[in-house]
């Protein structure tokens, strides 16, 4: 179970992975050794997965366009269709939700928007189980991190 201190730990690590202890430590006002401590404990029980590089605005991601495609599936289905929609490299992200729609799903493309109209045709098309789609498309990022 995380404490405040851990959480505390966690959000400096998502700022910059590579902060070192000795930093930390001086931030929240604690040894040096109990942060090491508790990130190990924390990397030990599976609460940190790993450590990765984020890309700000890498020029790949310049000139392609994004949506947001919701879809409504019959519950029997949904393996399979998520079973089909890691096939799509377009597809970035697939969330299950509750609501109206059980899938959300974020797929990027270069800035040609038929492309992603091909996509979505496709998903709508998947025999049996997708019911319906939503899609939209997304102007910008707000908050990314």
């Amino acid at each position: 179970m995380l404490d405040d201190l851990d959480r505390r730990i966690l959000a400096l690590l998502r700022s910059d992975a590579r902060l070192p202890t000795a930093k930390i430590a001086a931030q929240l006002d604690v040894a040096r050794t109990t942060v090491h401590t508790r990130i190990a404990r924390m990397e030990d029980q599976g609460v940190i997965a790993g450590y990765s590089v984020v890309l700000r605005d890498p020029p790949s991601r310049e000139n392609v366009v994004q949506v947001v495609i919701l879809l409504e599936v019959q519950q029997k289905e949904t393996a399979r269709i998520i079973k089909r929609l890691e096939g799509y490299p377009e597809i970035r992200l697939c969330l299950s939700i509750n609501g109206d729609f059980d899938l959300l799903l974020s797929a990027e493309a270069p800035p040609r928007i038929e492309d992603l109209d091909v996509l979505v045709d496709e998903l709508g098309a998947i025999p049996p189980g997708v019911l319906r789609t939503n899609t939209s498309v997304v102007f910008g990022r707000r908050i990314d991190r």
